[in-house]
């Protein structure tokens, strides 16, 4: 290689370093943009109030005043329960309810076979049809009889008739008038078999006799059906069974040692085996007049003050009977407030919620009852209406700006 090229490779571009030292200062900005950017990001996060949700806690009556005189179990009854048949015997053509289902009174259940049925209607009503048509037809004979007497009549009073030519006139209008009468007769008759035929028809449509709850299901279609049992076991007295789910009290069966603790109105605190934690409100209806001699027990109702879908016929249930005045000593009842179980926490002494006023929370310490369902009562430190924050986050800390979340209670 010639020596003039060696000496240009050794020669130093002034052009081109100018060039790559723009590339580099261009990359150094971009990223300290982006990271201001994020620092800004995140900066605003976690100014920027967190979002909260809050119910207004609601008023509940503490039973603190209240003792326990008497426990005692029983179950669940409904005074208004049902078996629903038909009043007629026949065969079941269509089943319209399942368990579970709501129906109002008066609503179709099922249906039987109506052949039979209707075609006894429209017998029935051929035949009405055909004592109507006969009433005309002796109407106006009868008119013509009558016509035919008053003829023989004044010519009897001139003597040129015979008093017989005027007896046949006479016997021929009252023969007429007495098959009018019982024409009529028939046409009522008539009338009464199509009406019961109607109802004959109307039996074979099995309805609600009150609005509830179908819990069971007894008949298939193609089963024959009958208000009467039949023996075999090849029909059924029953279409289905409905409970009334307003009429749900408890019943219990009271030793009658302790019977004279029970009075009729008297508060109670129900319990149901299958939700330990939830309190139920009643009171006694009734002290049923009569003993159970092998058992030496006295029937108690009760009346349940709180109605919910929970609460189904036949469940075990436990009963407090209260005392209706303050136990000596005790201290009088505590206003209390119930909020739901989530918004509390911690638990004893150290059982706090977070109250929102205006844009910020306050941390307050509460001092909690006892458990109300998915609600948790609160004892003191908190006033009905207050808004407290439900499921609190962790970091939530006394006075910390918030946001109410929209739908909130």
């Amino acid at each position: 290689m010639p020596t003039s090229d060696l000496l240009k490779e050794l020669r130093i571009d002034r052009d081109a370093q100018p060039r790559r030292a723009r590339g580099r200062w261009l990359a150094v900005t971009v990223v300290t943009l982006a990271v201001v950017a994020a620092g800004a990001w995140l900066a605003w996060g976690r100014l920027a109030p967190p979002v909260v949700r809050t119910v207004a806690a609601r008023a509940a009556v503490a039973a603190s005043g209240a003792g326990t005189v008497l426990d005692a179990s029983g179950y669940v009854t409904a005074r208004r329960q049902a078996t629903v048949s038909a009043k007629i015997t026949g065969k079941v053509t269509e089943v319209l309810i399942e368990e579970g289902q709501r129906v109002k009174e008066g609503a179709v259940l099922a249906r039987l076979d109506d052949t039979e049925a209707r075609a006894q209607l429209t017998l029935s009503r051929a035949q009405l049809a055909a004592a109507r048509s006969q009433e005309g037809e002796i109407r106006a004979l009868l008119a013509q009889a009558e016509r035919d007497y008053t003829r023989q009549q004044e010519l009897a009073e001139r003597q040129l008739v015979a008093a017989q030519a005027l007896d046949a006139a006479l016997a021929q209008r009252d023969m007429l008038r007495a098959r009018l009468a019982n024409n009529v007769e028939q046409v009522r008759v008539a009338g009464e078999t199509v009406r019961v035929a109607e109802v004959q028809l109307d039996n074979t449509v099995i309805r609600a006799p009150f609005s509830g709850v179908v819990v069971a299901k007894s008949a298939q279609p193609g089963e024959m059906i009958s208000p009467i049992s039949a023996g075999g076991g090849f029909t059924r007295t029953g279409i289905g069974t409905i409970v009334d789910m307003d009429s749900l009290e408890i019943q219990v069966d009271v030793n009658e040692s302790f019977i004279n603790r029970v009075t009729a109105e008297q508060p109670v605190e129900a319990t149901l085996n299958a939700y330990p934690d939830w309190k139920i409100p009643g009171s006694v209806i009734a002290i049923i007049p009569t003993a159970d001699r092998s058992k030496a027990t006295v029937k108690v109702r009760i009346a349940l003050k709180s109605k919910d879908p929970r609460i189904v016929p036949d469940m075990g249930i436990r009963v407090a009977f209260l005392t209706t005045q303050p136990t000596a000593g005790a201290p009088p009842p505590v206003p209390a407030v119930l909020v739901p179980t989530d918004a509390v926490r911690g638990e004893g002494t150290s059982a706090a919620v977070f109250v929102h006023a205006g844009d910020r929370v306050e941390r307050r310490p509460v001092t909690l009852g006892q458990a109300v369902g998915t609600e948790r009562e609160v004892v003191s430190g908190l006033k009905a209406g207050e808004r407290v924050v439900v499921a609190p986050s962790p970091t939530l800390k006394d006075g910390d700006a918030v946001r109410v979340a929209e739908g909130s209670r």
